[in-house]
């Protein structure tokens, strides 16, 4: 049988570097798309490489139209078709509340978070139904129920529809065989927070967990290899909480 061929969006760090490691354990060939560091993503494409699996890396914006286009592009034209898709790519922007937020800020989250969501999805969509089906997995957030108050409101509500994308997806694309479900993370052991302006974010709420710890990226990618595999087959629209409980 092929390989399948997936393509992770936000592969070169934390849960999308993690998640490109264990699909290509489980036998995926990896897209990597990034928006900046190509050293980190060629590092992680080395290691997907080093575990017998095929990798290119794109680099692009999901917020760009013609950027996502370029990314199944150039995976299409080098691996084959695509047969799975890891919605991971996020922003969150600087921690606070929604009164002082920039509004270039908040147009930023909804862009990458929701628009380029739904601008891969589409293209998926497309080629999955022309080649027989596939699966999708959108990376949402425990943040979505949650509502995050006094620290991103803007981005839970960005997660929530990535949520309601899901849902609805799974409805439209089950017919031609494609599956659409998502995973909920909580906290997990990223440099994401460090980069929202709070380091010790993830130790602190994870502590506060049924599990009392934060979550590490393994664990965030092993839901998301399941959700890809055969032995979910029969799962769509599924949103998937991995958050130590809480």
């Amino acid at each position: 049988m092929a390989r399948p061929v997936t393509i992770v969006t936000g592969g070169s760090r934390g849960i999308g570097a993690a998640t490109c490691l264990r699909l290509a354990a489980d036998g995926h060939d990896l897209a990597l798309g990034y928006v900046g560091n190509h050293a980190a993503a060629e590092e992680v494409a080395e290691a997907v490489r080093a575990a017998g699996a095929r990798c290119v890396t794109v680099q692009g914006d999901t917020s760009d139209e013609a950027a996502v286009e370029r990314l199944f592009d150039v995976t299409r034209a080098e691996l084959g078709p695509v047969t799975g898709l890891v919605n991971n790519a996020a922003v969150t922007g600087p921690l606070g509340r929604l009164a002082d937020a920039r509004t270039e800020d908040l147009r930023r989250v909804l862009d990458v978070n929701v628009l380029g969501v739904l601008l891969c999805c589409r293209r998926a969509a497309r080629d999955m139904a022309a080649s027989g089906g596939g699966a999708i997995v959108n990376i949402s957030s425990g943040a979505a129920t949650l509502g995050s108050p006094g620290e991103y409101v803007h981005y839970a509500a960005t997660k929530a529809a990535v949520d309601t994308v899901t849902l609805g997806l799974s409805k439209e694309l089950g017919p031609d065989g494609i599956r659409v479900n998502g995973v909920a993370p909580g906290a997990v052991t990223t440099d994401m927070h460090a980069a929202m302006g709070d380091p010790g974010r993830a130790a602190r709420v994870g502590a506060q967990t049924p599990l009392g710890r934060p979550g590490e990226p393994a664990e965030i990618a092993a839901a998301v290899a399941w959700l890809l595999s055969a032995d979910a087959s029969y799962t769509t629209g599924a949103v998937l909480r991995v958050a130590g409980g809480r």
